[in-house]
């Protein structure tokens, strides 16, 4: 169900189950998460999370659950949450690579990556409609903050599915590609990152977390800048970043 990859400092993390949309059962997201886990211990500079088949992640594997004993709050709570926390968490650069549906859980995986390019015919939004459930796994925090009140409860009430296109044009994600295009383009802007600056693009990745997550006021969020600068100017990448300006030359990373 769940592949992972590692070469090059890249690791490549891919829901494998094309014949149900990749959607999620509490096995698969335990193996998620326990990919995570290695591609951590590895020490990987940059990961890659994609989906085989026709979509990235339907979300929740539903198909054999018993709605008169489903323990949705435990499967959401004890599994789904702590999986897109360790996501989130993770000590390198995060990508998606997603096409087709990105729906439920799959679209929380989406809201846990630090960047997310999607096909421009991707289908974003919230399926529940027809459920008796609701939207999860971040969604209602990630279309608010963007879309605001009144777009977040039409697309929640109707099941409307926006496009990749309409999604990044709306501000939900980094940028749209044609399906045919997507896991080449995504590829390259992975690797290229993988030998970049490892510890300024993670101060980076922390200082826009407390934005999002604290909601820094601005002249913090400066003192936070100011404080992970001066961190990041005693390491070795900052002394070759300036020496490879200086001497008109590529900068030549290592991640320390």
């Amino acid at each position: 169900m769940i592949d992972l990859t590692i070469e090059d400092q890249v690791a490549e993390v891919v829901l494998d189950a094309p014949g149900r949309l990749n959607a999620l059962d509490e096995v698969a997201l335990a193996e998620l998460d326990d990919a995570y886990r290695e591609a951590e211990a590895a020490g990987v500079r940059a990961l890659l999370l994609r989906g085989e088949g026709r979509a990235f992640c339907a979300g929740r594997d539903i198909s054999g659950v018993d709605a008169a004993t489903d323990d949705a709050l435990g499967y959401l709570r004890n599994r789904v949450t702590p999986l897109l926390w360790r996501m989130t968490a993770f000590p390198a650069p995060t990508f998606a690579a997603a096409h087709g549906a990105c729906l439920g859980v799959g679209l929380g995986l989406l809201i846990a990556t630090d960047v997310v390019y999607v096909a421009d015919d991707a289908k974003i939004g919230s399926p529940f409609a027809n459920l008796g459930a609701t939207l999860d796994s971040g969604g209602h925090a990630l279309f608010f903050d963007r879309l605001g009140a009144h777009r977040t409860l039409d697309l929640i009430y109707t099941g409307e599915l926006m496009t990749g296109a309409e999604a990044v044009g709306a501000g939900l994600f980094s940028r749209a590609v044609p399906a045919a295009e997507l896991l080449p383009f995504t590829r390259a802007r992975v690797q290229q990152v993988a030998g970049g600056a490892t510890n300024a693009f993670l101060a980076s990745k922390r200082l826009v977390g407390e934005l999002r997550d604290e909601r820094v006021a601005f002249w913090a969020a400066v003192a936070h800048e100011n404080e992970a600068q001066g961190r990041l100017s005693e390491t070795l990448d900052y002394q070759e970043g300036f020496a490879a300006f200086q001497e008109k030359r590529r900068p030549r990373f290592t991640g320390r």
